[in-house]
């Protein structure tokens, strides 16, 4: 089984449209306009491979941990975090890391959904976990 895709609802779709576009280099595959077949007005992206779905409708009242993370490379890092920035977007600030464990930008959209943009991989972390547990004994 995989993601078949993932949704978010914006209060403005032109905004987070703009974001997705810059930030995570969005390509709208579709656009309902006033013509809904689900609940409210929806866009459809690309973004690498991924099917990305945002719908109009109110924001989230409050932030959390909950988020959707992105692989990006370790030499596109500060390119990223120029795009963040320049968007205006909120940075949270990371957890703490372990070496071997990649690097993370934490930053809200304008709804309260929680993005990361990740240098790592899951075997990269789970090795970096390993070796830290052998060095602290840990078992």
């Amino acid at each position: 089984m995989q993601i078949s895709h993932i949704t978010f609802i914006v209060h403005d779709i032109e905004r987070t449209t703009v974001m997705l576009q810059q930030l995570l280099n969005g390509k709208i595959i579709y656009d309902s306009g006033k013509n809904t077949f689900s609940l409210s007005q929806e866009r459809f992206f690309d973004i690498d491979g991924l099917w990305l779905v945002i719908m109009q409708g109110e924001s989230l009242k409050e932030t959390t941990y909950n988020h959707i993370a992105f692989k990006i490379d370790e030499k596109e890092y500060d390119e990223y975090k120029k795009r963040i920035e320049t968007l205006g977007l909120t940075f949270r600030e990371g957890r703490s890391r372990i070496e071997g464990e990649g690097r993370s930008l934490y930053f809200y959209d304008y709804d309260n959904h929680l993005f990361e943009l990740h240098t790592g991989t899951l075997s990269e972390r789970l090795k970096s976990y390993d070796e830290y547990n052998k060095q602290h004994g840990r078992v």
